[in-house]
């Protein structure tokens, strides 16, 4: 499924921060947005899952008009992963995954035998099937966040928005999350701030700038030490990592 967002504007106050941004995600393609703090990357994401109304724009998503459309609607194909928020209510993690059910579900409708075999598959996903009756509030900040993941994939979303997921995770838990999304096999637009993940697993890179596009195209293409610089101040080289073959950065301080 792709998405289409064209023309995104998005003011807070008086202040425009997110200014006539377009972008195309294809059919299974995981596109990562890039930048500094405070250039736009998350209130852009925000607007096109309409978490702020976007004074300007059209979200298509695939023949969805998601800034148009009922949120259940949308929720049954545009799943949404965020940085990861407390909640002050205790869940066990069967249950917290079995929440990604609800915008299949008619209201009050119980859980049936097919929500239960895909919550279980969620879990497998996210290998959290041994945890499935521990409280969720005794996990940790990056097992919090697989959970978190796995109630997105038991929403069966035919597209994906990561919202900074793995910000303020250490390497272990972005590496898991980040290559469960990939093994999902679907479109993907991911704001993303360690460059040498977005290079890694990224097909295509938006790098935004002051809520505009500096620069786009492939990772070899936009990740180069002209535009680091120009993004964020700082210099550095690109090389090939040898274990990853990847792209690798490293920076003169």
């Amino acid at each position: 499924m792709e998405l289409v967002a064209e023309n995104m504007g998005v003011k807070i106050g008086k202040k425009e921060i997110v200014k006539n941004i377009s972008l195309f995600v294809k059919n299974r393609q995981f596109v990562g947005l890039i930048g500094p703090n405070g250039c736009g990357k998350s209130t852009l994401l925000k607007s096109i899952y309409k978490s702020l109304i976007p004074h300007k724009g059209v979200v298509n998503l695939g023949k969805l008009d998601v800034l148009k459309s009922p949120e259940k609607k949308v929720s049954q194909s545009l799943g949404v992963v965020g940085q990861f928020n407390e909640i002050n209510f205790d869940l066990s993690v069967h249950q917290m995954v079995m929440l990604g059910r609800m915008p299949h579900k008619k209201l009050l409708e119980s859980d049936k035998k097919e929500d239960y075999q895909i919550v279980e598959e969620a879990l497998t996903l996210t290998n959290l099937l041994n945890y499935k009756n521990r409280s969720f509030l005794s996990l940790s900040g990056g097992e919090k966040q697989r959970v978190i993941l796995a109630r997105t994939i038991a929403q069966q979303p035919k597209f994906m928005i990561l919202d900074e997921p793995t910000n303020h995770l250490d390497i272990r838990y972005q590496i898991e999350i980040l290559s469960c999304v990939k093994k999902l096999n679907i479109g993907v637009l991911a704001a993303l701030h360690d460059l040498e993940m977005a290079a890694y697993y990224c097909d295509y890179i938006y790098a935004i700038k002051n809520g505009e596009v500096y620069a786009q195209g492939t990772p070899e293409e936009v990740l180069t030490s002209e535009t680091i610089e120009a993004l964020y101040k700082i210099k550095c080289q690109t090389f090939i990592n040898p274990i990853t073959k990847g792209l690798g950065f490293a920076y003169n301080m």
